[in-house]
């Protein structure tokens, strides 16, 4: 869900829209109420600093919320010393970052000088236990539909079964209902699918969406026991494999999967290396952007990523979507 917040009069609907999906989703009354100071914090700094903004909200999985609010303001000088309580750039206490920092399961910041701010808030609906193994791969995806429209067209799919994570990205052709239809009509096949590789996959996709309008997608494999990914896509999802140093572009076949598919594919292999990151976008993100334009994103929740590449390459004339997933051992 998207939300603009050009001045302070939306933030009251903004507010009460959140709210409701919480109590929709069985988050607790008093969780409810600590995400309501979370936007009300959220809101007011936006409108105080930024100049407004847009807040992007979903539902990643059933039992956490996640709140990203974004701005084309003047930026911090130092992001991570105006968490501090009592630290402000204006006559206020300075509470308002500590606040949601404290309420929040999940609290990034990430601001550049002259660009803007994200702000990143997860609050999970149940108490998690306080020492998780960190996960091999971190996964977060944001689909945002075209303006004027009520479901997307693009979607994304991950499923993990012992060494193996797949990952899938899809995008009905055109936009609206009918393209929605193609990419779930994608994804209820992939819950199903006993196939392995990317090609294989890719094929049982073009059987099973034939009687839709087609779409175009990408699936990538991780092998956790040989380190490396397996990568077989088909129209224009735009796939890299980021490092420290540099990153790897995925050329995907020409085609749309359910309409025609070229006669022979073949998967591309890619090396895993610690720290490695992988994006898959749809067409609705322009493809000239370079990481080093975001000094120490790598760093951060893949959400505040998949953000920053909404904020500046979003076309804003079609679905949007942006999947990332960091290799963290």
């Amino acid at each position: 869900m998207s939300f603009h917040a050009s001045d302070r009069s939306y933030m009251a609907l903004i507010k009460k829209d959140i709210h409701r999906l919480c109590v929709d989703h069985g988050f607790s009354e008093n969780t409810t109420a600590e995400v309501d100071i979370i936007v009300a914090e959220m809101g007011s700094n936006l409108v105080k600093y930024g100049g407004g903004g847009e807040f992007l909200v979903g539902l990643p999985d059933d039992e956490s919320l996640e709140i990203i609010c974004l701005d084309n303001g003047p930026g911090m000088h130092e992001p991570q010393r105006m968490i501090r309580d009592g630290v402000s750039s204006s006559l206020s206490l300075g509470h308002g970052l500590g606040a949601m920092q404290r309420l929040s399961d999940v609290f990034q910041l990430y601001s550049l000088k002259d660009w803007g701010t994200i702000l990143l808030s997860r609050i999970h609906k149940r108490e998690k236990p306080p020492h998780q193994k960190q996960a091999v791969l971190e996964t977060r995806a944001l689909v945002v539909c075209k303006p004027g429209e009520k479901v997307s067209g693009d979607g994304y799919w991950v499923r993990q079964q012992g060494d193996l994570t797949w990952f899938f990205l899809g995008d009905g052709l055109g936009h609206g209902p009918e393209a929605h239809k193609a990419v779930m009509t994608a994804i209820d096949s992939l819950n199903v699918t006993d196939e392995k590789d990317p090609v294989s996959i890719i094929r049982e996709l073009n059987q099973q969406v034939r009687r839709t309008r087609g779409l175009v997608g990408c699936v990538a494999v991780y092998n956790a026991a040989s380190k490396g990914w397996t990568i077989c896509g088909v129209g224009n999802i735009s796939t890299r494999l980021h490092t420290v140093i540099d990153h790897k572009n995925y050329m995907a076949y020409n085609g749309i999967i359910g309409l025609n598919l070229p006669g022979s594919m073949h998967a591309a292999t890619i090396d895993g290396e610690k720290g490695q990151l992988l994006t898959m976008c749809s067409d609705g993100i322009r493809t000239r952007w370079e990481m080093s334009k975001y000094p120490g994103i790598a760093k951060c929740d893949p959400s505040i990523l998949a953000a920053a590449l909404y904020k500046d390459q979003g076309r804003r004339t079609d679905d949007m979507s942006i999947l990332v997933a960091r290799l963290n051992r």
